[in-house]
């Protein structure tokens, strides 16, 4: 647009020639990092971006040539095609020509002095920024920039260590928190935590502007990195535009997820307080027991947080885009492939939370296992043993095992745990004395209730023996493991003292002449084996 030949009105031109400067500057010509004027047109063959990187070339040549003196740069005419150049001696810097000058709407020799200016001016720039003196000045301005950040720095963090706690404990003494009638929505603690931490954001945007300050500053005291320094405000303050426009437009999205997280937020405080007061007997419902308050409540939670995640998806950023469509696929596979178990034992969990079988502490068997409960959550139980040992059972065999409580008879129907154990003895002892004789045993037992008084019942008539099985109570199930040691035990001392052999059915004896298996110690002093007799048959 700028090479046509037909005239137009000034104001026209004018118009003209700012649009088309918008649309195209023209190629570069840098020095040192800084444009030195622009190259529209090309010449004899070369393309403007041709013609720029070569006068570009010629310029670093000079500029870095100490032995040219910049006061040989003069404009000659071309007397051949009555064209322009700037040389330095022998070497030509760039020509002008009629279409250079039509390009700027400016007469062919005011262009040259103008280049012949401008390149001066570059060039003289150029080798002064790379003095010895000048370097060394930049030096100590850069060393006295980076100590005064430093000491800015250090005064704002240490001046802010102490500020800080000062206006922390006066927002918590002296504003109220925010209430609705007599609940505590938001505590001046909470007020004063959230000011805070505004304070400390704040604090940290003063310390990168400090930054940002410092090292453009540095960077645009020497020439190498002049360009950079010149160049950084402009890309941090675009990107920040860019930042700032993208959140301008994303705000009513924010907004919009804002309310999303408050209102799920203040429902879960609003609800806490009551599964609290459920699970401390405070707050009575009938049919609904005070163990499951807390299960209750992390369900809800969970049930919540996943609600305000499904209304709030489509308000993040990139949430059409196919990255975002495509990870979330990917995970959903995932989840599907891989948690199975985990979905079996959470469901597992939350079955076992509204049936009830057992809570912490109780004393169970599930299979081989026995021991009481030390943990418990979605996915599995903790039980330790007797010997110490821990182990870890997941709530899906649970499901599908008999687990037996030795607790919730005494706790929730006001019955006590019966230890049964079971003793076989010989026709030729009275039932009359078994049946005393394992009472008083299990009555000289630890952690055995005397009321109800223990019971023997006989559940076996065998071809050689007698199954007596003692039925004690006990008010603690966690320790029966070492209750019935201690039962067993007296069951022995009580039978010796009475003088009742415990033999098994499998154990035959021939009384005459031989001795009592009772322990020496529990026979009397003056005991005899028996003789062996032999007496004739009846006559008939």
């Amino acid at each position: 647009m700028l090479g046509q030949d037909q005239d137009l009105p000034p104001p026209e031109a004018g118009k003209l020639e700012a649009r088309a400067g918008k649309q195209i500057d023209g190629v570069p010509v840098v020095l040192d990092g800084q444009t030195i004027f622009s190259i529209r047109r090309g010449i004899a063959g070369f393309t403007a971006e041709e013609r720029a990187q070569t006068i570009t070339q010629r310029l670093k040549r000079l500029a870095t040539d100490q032995s040219k003196d910049l006061a040989d740069l003069a404009i000659r005419e071309n007397t051949d095609d009555n064209s322009l150049y700037l040389s330095s001696g022998s070497d030509v810097l760039l020509t002008i020509n009629e279409r250079d000058a039509q390009a700027r709407r400016l007469p062919k020799r005011q262009v040259a002095e103008q280049a012949l200016e401008t390149i001066k001016t570059a060039l003289s720039r150029y080798r002064q920024d790379r003095e010895p003196r000048q370097l060394l000045r930049s030096g100590f301005y850069a060393a006295v920039a980076s100590v005064a950040a430093l000491m800015a720095s250090a005064l704002i963090i240490h001046g802010s260590g102490r500020i800080f706690p000062i206006i922390g404990r006066f927002i918590t003494t002296h504003l109220p928190g925010i209430r609705f009638r007599s609940a505590e929505i938001v505590s001046p603690s909470a007020i004063s935590s959230f000011g805070l931490q505004g304070l400390k954001i704040l604090r940290l945007v003063a310390l990168l502007v400090i930054l940002f300050a410092w090292s453009s500053f540095i960077l645009r005291l020497f020439p190498w990195t002049r360009a950079f320094g010149e160049s950084i405000a402009d890309y941090f303050f675009g990107a920040a535009e860019l930042v700032l426009a993208a959140f301008g437009n994303y705000l009513p999205n924010i907004f919009v997820l804002g309310i999303i997280i408050v209102v799920a937020y203040y429902l879960l405080r609003i609800i806490k307080p009551l599964f609290v007061a459920i699970e401390q007997g405070n707050l009575m419902i009938p049919g609904f027991y005070a163990d499951w308050a807390k299960p209750t409540y992390n369900l809800l939670v969970v049930l919540v947080i996943a609600l305000a995640a499904i209304l709030g998806f489509p308000f993040l950023p990139g949430f059409d885009s196919p990255a975002f469509q495509g990870i979330t696929v990917f995970l959903s596979l995932l989840l599907s492939l891989g948690s199975t178990s985990v979905i079996n034992n959470m469901v597992g969990g939350v079955i076992l939370s509204y049936t009830r079988p057992f809570r912490l502490g109780d004393h169970i068997r599930v299979g081989d296992v026995i021991g009481d409960i030390v943990e418990k959550n979605f996915l599995a139980i903790r039980v330790m043993t007797p010997a110490n040992q821990v182990v870890t059972i997941p709530n899906s065999k649970l499901l599908t095992s008999e687990v037996i409580n030795f607790n919730i008879s005494s706790r929730e129907m006001s019955r006590s745990l019966i230890l049964q154990t079971s003793i076989t003895l010989g026709y030729d002892v009275p039932w009359r004395q078994v049946y005393a004789t394992l009472i008083e045993a299990a009555l000289a037992t630890r952690h055995i209730l005397p009321e109800p008084e223990p019971f023997v019942l006989q559940t076996k008539l065998g071809d050689h023996a007698i199954s007596y099985q003692l039925n004690a109570f006990t008010s603690k199930p966690n320790l029966m493991v070492f209750i019935y040691s201690e039962l067993h035990q007296n069951i022995q001392d009580k039978c010796n003292d009475n003088g009742i052999e415990i033999l098994s059915p499998d154990y035959t004896a021939l009384r005459d002449g031989n001795a009592s298996t009772i322990p020496s110690e529990y026979l009397p002093a003056d005991y005899v084996p028996p003789p062996f007799r032999i007496a004739p048959p009846h006559s008939q």
